[in-house]
C-alpha cells in the first residue's frame, strides 16, 4: 500500500526489469522482485565481478530502498 511518495511496486518492478535488460546484465540470466520498494534480485551470473554492477544498476532505480542479492555464481564445469 503506497503512502507519501512511494512509487507503487508495480511501477518500480517495471523499471528495474527495463534497467537490468537495457544496461546491466551483459548476457546472464538475471531477474527480479519487488515488495515495499525493496528488490529481490536473482539468477545467475558466470563471474563474481558480474554482482556488484546489477546491484548498483538495481539500487539506482527512483524508488527502490535496498536490494537483496540472491545472485548464485554459476559453477565452472572442469574441463575433460
Amino acid at each position: 500500500m503506497p503512502f507519501g511518495n512511494q512509487i507503487p511496486d508495480k511501477t518500480l518492478i517495471k523499471n528495474v526489469l527495463r534497467k537490468l535488460t537495457q544496461k546491466c546484465t551483459g548476457g546472464t540470466r538475471v531477474s527480479a522482485t519487488v515488495r515495499g520498494g525493496d528488490a529481490t534480485v536473482t539468477g545467475m551470473i558466470k563471474h563474481e565481478h558480474q554482482r556488484k554492477p546489477i546491484i548498483r544498476c538495481v539500487s539506482a532505480v527512483q524508488g527502490i530502498r535496498r536490494v537483496i542479492d540472491q545472485l548464485q555464481l554459476e559453477e565452472r564445469k572442469p574441463n575433460g
